[in-house]
């Protein structure tokens, strides 16, 4: 009875997170996919999408050749969707080929202090990734 309880109270069965085991397994196909082709239209190096989406550089480069089988951890799926909202956001943002050359670029607000979007992102890990999908997303109104 008390479970049945627990089960109203808390969140809905079913709801997706990066916790569990069958979510991350289900989701790290797509996202080691969007992740090296992001990373690839930004013209990032090896050794940068390795550090962004927290991998060892030679586990990134058997994902990069499809030799890979692991399933992403709950701090690499979050990375990776901070990536993915990112990219998006930038598409959206900006019409033309500087969405791509965006997260390579100097950039001069706060959160990225005179670094590139990539070097902050590598340097702060995820809660630096979150800031700039949020600067983004703020620059866009989304926010």
């Amino acid at each position: 009875m008390a479970s049945a309880a627990v089960r109203q109270i808390g969140a809905p069965q079913g709801l997706q997170t990066f916790a569990g085991e069958d979510d991350r397994r289900r989701l790290t196909g797509a996202a080691v996919k969007a992740v090296l082709r992001l990373v690839d239209a930004w013209g990032v190096s090896n050794a940068e999408g390795a550090a962004l989406l927290g991998v060892s550089e030679s586990t990134w480069d058997r994902m990069k050749a499809g030799r890979w089988e692991g399933v992403l951890s709950q701090d690499q799926l979050t990375r990776a969707s901070a990536l993915i909202g990112l990219f998006k956001g930038l598409h959206l943002l900006f019409a033309n080929d500087l969405a791509d050359r965006w997260p390579r670029l100097e950039n001069r607000a706060p959160v990225f202090d005179r670094r590139s979007p990539v070097q902050a992102m590598i340097e702060g890990g995820i809660p630096r990734m979150l800031e700039a999908r949020q600067y983004i997303d703020a620059l866009r109104g989304g926010l």
